[in-house]
């Protein structure tokens, strides 16, 4: 052990001086044939160097709180007028969100739920989860980057006559809400936030489309309307009726894991050792399930407990 630990030293000595120590990969005799030399004189590059994880910032998300992270597309204006998206509403674009969306609750078992609307998605994690040590950096960067990657693998299967003409971006933020009624109310807010730019949406690109108004006088005639003043204009200048609009534009997405029980039959040797005979196996696995509905009101979260009950 004295031997190698000294031609240890005098191997580090040499690639020290050729300023190589920490980058070089073994590949003398010596190095595949003793792990105990590399490993040696990885702990001693290590040493001299490894000071500088110091400067990271400790960023592990608060214990016992749901955490909530919500992608937005950046500057997703620009980006839907050079494809051409339908307006108020293009079905392809919330439908590729959804898809993407549909990948990161694939990829992570711990999101219990996600809600999208627009160009945006938010997504639940567990109370207690451990994904990533709950870095915060780690799941906005995971999460953001997977779903950007997403939007782009399956453009073309929603947009095949439209070619991308840049690459999409999408920032990410974590927000941790200690209680379930936190929960509730943050994505009841996003919700309602759903409903209130469709609807002004709809009323605009109607003024815009329809009555030939310019943006900016479309903008005024808007500007100080309430709720019913929207609903009004929209019935009697376009004869829409905002109440039987799909509720996908006006509710958004909500994407859960249902648990989809299948029944597996399966030949077993009988106890006596006579033969084999059939049983019924059951299996659960989580199956995604997309649904526009009211996630504001006790119905949704009566009719499926188990989102509240998984912390």
């Amino acid at each position: 052990m004295t031997k190698i630990f000294a031609r240890c030293l005098a191997l580090q000595s040499v690639l020290q001086t050729q300023w190589l120590c920490p980058y070089i990969r073994p590949r003398s005799i010596v190095f595949r044939h003793n792990p105990i030399v590399v490993e040696q004189i990885q702990q001693m590059a290590n040493s001299k160097f490894e000071y500088v994880r110091k400067f990271e910032t400790e960023d592990r998300c608060l214990p016992n709180c749901w955490i909530i992270v919500r992608v937005d597309g950046k500057a997703f204006h620009k980006f839907s007028d050079l494809h051409k998206f339908v307006k108020p509403n293009d079905d392809r674009s919330l439908n590729l969100m959804t898809k993407a969306a549909e990948t990161i609750l694939q990829e992570f078992d711990d999101i219990v739920l996600a809600y999208g609307q627009s160009d945006e998605y938010s997504f639940v994690f567990k109370k207690n989860t451990k994904t990533y040590n709950r870095r915060q950096s780690k799941l906005m960067t995971n999460i953001s980057s997977l779903f950007a990657a997403s939007y782009v693998f399956y453009w073309a299967d929603f947009f095949p006559d439209t070619k991308l003409q840049y690459p999409p971006s999408f920032d990410a933020r974590v927000v941790l809400y200690p209680s379930d009624q936190n929960l509730r109310d943050y994505l009841s807010w996003r919700q309602v936030d759903c409903h209130i730019n469709n609807q002004y949406n709809t009323c605009f690109w109607n003024l815009v489309q329809v009555s030939a108004l310019s943006p900016a006088e479309a903008h005024g005639r808007l500007k100080g309307t309430l709720a019913s003043d929207k609903n009004e204009l929209l019935f009697s200048e376009f004869n829409i009726n905002y109440n039987n609009l799909p509720e996908l534009y006006k509710k958004g997405t909500v994407v859960i894991k249902e648990q989809e029980v299948t029944s597996v039959q399966r030949e077993i040797p009988k106890t006596d050792g006579s033969g084999t005979e059939e049983k019924t196996f059951t299996k659960k696995r989580p199956k995604l399930v997309a649904l526009n509905v009211d996630i504001i009101r006790d119905t949704f979260w009566k009719d499926h407990p188990y989102i509240l009950e998984s912390s």
